[in-house]
């Protein structure tokens, strides 16, 4: 379990994957910047057994209730020497730093524990809220990936960001990943 001040992040596990796919198969969880994911429960399932080295972690505040998750994993190759994530919260839940706490999180854990040169996340290039997370953090914008994404029917935009082993330099919440 990794621990914040307000948010705690554990390991994605069985008993959790009903959750998981309702809210990716439900268009208010993505909101207007993400399309569903479709996947199904069995999906879910595999995804820890995948090529991409992918984690999938759940957010939950102190009082146990589950508001989220976030992901990390290389979609490029094992020499690529980096991460990259993802997250989504509930709606209600949003805007009130959950997420740019659990993002400081999952990026102390990751160059803590894992030999990487950077993380990257890609944001919908209309959704400032999740381009603010990151800037909060210490990412910084790279560029524009030019109709990456199909998201509800449309070739859509998005933005890189990334933060550089160097940028981040120690860890902000994490003290050790044990």
């Amino acid at each position: 379990m990794l621990e914040g001040k307000n948010v705690n992040l554990r390991i994605m596990e069985k008993e959790d994957l009903a959750l998981i796919t309702e809210w990716c198969n439900n268009i208010e969880f993505g909101g207007e910047f993400l399309s569903p994911l479709q996947r199904s429960r069995a999906e879910w399932e595999k995804s820890g057994e995948s090529p991409f080295e992918t984690k999938v972690f759940i957010i939950e505040k102190k009082d146990g209730s589950k508001i989220g998750f976030i992901w990390h994993f290389n979609m490029l190759a094992p020499y690529a020497k980096m991460q990259e994530i993802g997250y989504g919260l509930v709606p209600s839940e949003r805007g009130k730093g959950y997420c740019t706490e659990t993002t400081q999180l999952m990026v102390d854990y990751l160059f803590l524990s894992k030999d990487i040169a950077r993380i990257q996340a890609t944001t919908h290039t209309k959704n400032v809220a999740s381009q603010k997370v990151l800037e909060k953090v210490g990412f910084k914008r790279e560029g524009t990936l030019r109709k990456l994404a199909l998201i509800r029917g449309e070739k859509t935009d998005m933005f890189m960001f990334s933060i550089l082993r160097e940028e981040w330099k120690e860890p902000k919440i994490l003290t050790k990943t044990a």
